[in-house]
Formats: structure tokens, C-alpha cells, sequence
């Protein structure tokens, strides 16, 4: 049986190189690409898939929210997050949105695609040593932070709004495009509810952020 797969990242060369990984891979094909977690959301009304692969960190929806809202309304779709964070806190959030798996970027070439298969088979996969970051963070319990609901480069780009610092200055400090900051303020205004830049910056404050 062929799997049909979507994938969403927010890299151009890496999502093209994901696609020609997996359309290459005789029993799986890429129906859908998409650059955001919203624009799959979108594609994935009418296209089936058997399994959703996404970037944990990106604009407007992010992996996880994708694997939420999936869990809603197609939840027969297992999603297979592929990330370059290697934090057991964003696995375990990940896995708690409803990911059904969990791979490093930097795995080879063999272990994606072994990855794609397995989640589609039903099974949860840990990818590399992030098994044991998981127990860990489970451990432990989750971090206490403000603001639990906003992915990790929303927390870093929110850190630096407090401090004062315009897009352009957080751009330059984070190695993003001034387009990929103002996509995640719009969305950090969003999810804390902030109507202007000012109020997150006053919101941030009060949460201790910025000193």
C-alpha cells in the first residue's frame, strides 16, 4: 500500500528536500506541501492523508497546534513531528498535543522514512536519544514559564520584545527574516490576547520577562 503524505515547513530547501526523500521512497507519496501549519490545516479539508509530517516551529500554527486541532477533526491522521529541537519539554508538548512521533532533523535519511512508516502503522516513535529527554522532562514535570501555551521561539522572540528591541533588531539576533518575526508577534499578540504591541510588552513585564 502507497501512504500518502503531507508535509509543512516553514525552510524552503528542506522542505523540497523532504519531499524528494520521501516521493523517492517507493511506497510513500507527498500529495500535499505546505510552508505553515494554517496552510496545511487548509490543504488537509479535501486532500486525504495517511500521515502529516511538520516542523515542530512554525508561523501562524505551529506543529503542535496542528496535532491538536488534527485530534479534532481528522483523528485518524497520525502526525509525525521533525524538528531540530532536542529538548524533552518540546517533545512531551508535542506528544501531549497528539503527535504520534518525535525525530531530529539530523536523523539519517533511513530513520525518517522508518519514522513515516511506523507512525502510520499505528506506532509512537522517539527518535535517537530524545526517548530519554522525554522521561526526563516527564520526570520533573513540565517547565515553569509564563505564558504555556506559546512555542519556544514565540517565548524567545517575546523575551526579547520586553527588553524593548524592534523586528529588526530581534531579526538580526535570532538569524530570522523580519517577515518571520512580525509572523510570530502577530501570532503572540493573538495568543495572549494583547490588542498592541505595547500591552505585550506591559503583559510580558508583569510575567517577569525582559529583566
Amino acid at each position: 500500500m502507497t501512504l500518502r503524505v503531507a508535509i509543512a515547513d516553514d525552510h524552503p530547501l528542506f522542505l523540497d528536500g523532504l519531499r524528494l526523500l520521501l516521493d523517492t521512497t517507493p511506497d510513500i507519496d507527498v500529495v500535499a506541501t505546505a510552508v505553515d501549519g494554517h496552510e496545511l490545516l487548509r490543504l488537509l479539508e479535501t486532500v486525504e492523508v495517511d500521515v502529516a509530517v511538520v516542523d515542530l516551529d512554525m508561523p501562524r500554527v505551529d506543529g503542535a497546534e496542528v496535532a491538536q486541532r488534527l485530534v479534532r477533526f481528522r483523528p485518524g491522521t497520525p502526525v509525525l513531528v521533525l524538528t531540530m529541537h532536542d529538548d524533552g519539554e518540546s517533545a512531551v508538548r508535542a506528544l501531549r498535543a497528539g503527535a504520534h512521533g518525535y525525530v531530529l532533523k539530523g536523523a539519517g535519511h533511513g530513520a525518517i522514512v522508518r519514522a513515516v512508516r511506523a507512525v502510520a502503522e499505528g506506532d509512537t516513535v522517539l527518535g535517537g536519544s530524545i526517548g530519554d529527554a522525554v522521561v526526563e522532562a516527564a520526570t520533573r514535570g513540565r517547565t515553569s514559564r509564563p505564558f504555556p501555551n506559546l512555542t519556544d521561539r514565540e517565548h524567545e522572540i517575546l523575551e526579547l520584545i520586553a527588553t524593548g528591541q524592534d523586528n529588526a533588531a530581534i531579526a538580526g539576533r535570532l538569524f530570522l527574516s523580519v517577515k518571520t518575526v512580525q509572523n510570530n508577534v502577530s501570532s503572540l499578540l493573538a495568543k495572549i490576547d494583547a490588542s498592541s504591541r505595547a500591552e505585550l510588552v506591559a503583559r510580558a513585564r508583569d510575567a517577569g520577562l525582559g529583566r
